[in-house]
């Protein structure tokens, strides 16, 4: 009985390092370095939290960000949907240059009486111009005294990101 008793401990203690060496969870954030300045962001990787990005959110730190992943690259538009604050947008495309720039100013929320399809068309569209496959997001006024235009390098792991991106 009491073999048996520590065969099984036995079996057991040799499991607990095994579980300890599982894949850890995946990042929530990631450090974005662009004209010189180094940026925390939150990600959004896949579709719930790209079509969430910083909507709600009343104001950003100096140093930080969002940064949207998608699966591909290809020519995309931002609007300004549930935002409630200016930003600076930056669109990267997969090898880390930046393919467009803009400010976009917030606009009115959905009003009660208006459908979600009436609002999201009277939004306007920020255009990456080029393909992209990531985009940052910061405070307002922050990208053009970095000098960040198209061209620009921006500095992250995008093979991570990559996989990531859903």
């Amino acid at each position: 009985m009491r073999t048996a008793l520590y065969a099984a401990l036995a079996c057991l203690a040799s499991l607990v390092p095994l579980a300890s060496c599982g894949p850890s969870a995946p990042p929530t954030t990631m450090k974005v370095t662009v004209g010189g300045k180094t940026f925390d962001c939150k990600l959004a990787v896949d579709t719930a939290s790209r079509e969430q990005g910083l909507g709600g959110v009343a104001s950003l730190g100096p140093t930080e960000g969002m940064l949207f992943a998608f699966p591909d690259s290809e020519v995309r538009r931002f609007w300004m949907r549930r935002c409630i604050m200016d930003l600076d947008i930056a669109f990267i495309d997969p090898f880390g240059f930046v393919t467009a720039v803009h400010t976009m100013p917030k606009e009115e929320l959905q009003r009660a009486d208006e459908t979600e399809e009436a609002y999201l068309a009277r939004l306007k569209g920020y255009p990456s111009v080029y393909p992209a496959q990531f985009v940052l997001e910061v405070a307002p006024g922050t990208l053009a005294p970095l000098g960040v235009n198209r061209g620009s390098r921006a500095e992250f792991d995008r093979e991570a990101l990559k996989r990531l991106a859903k």
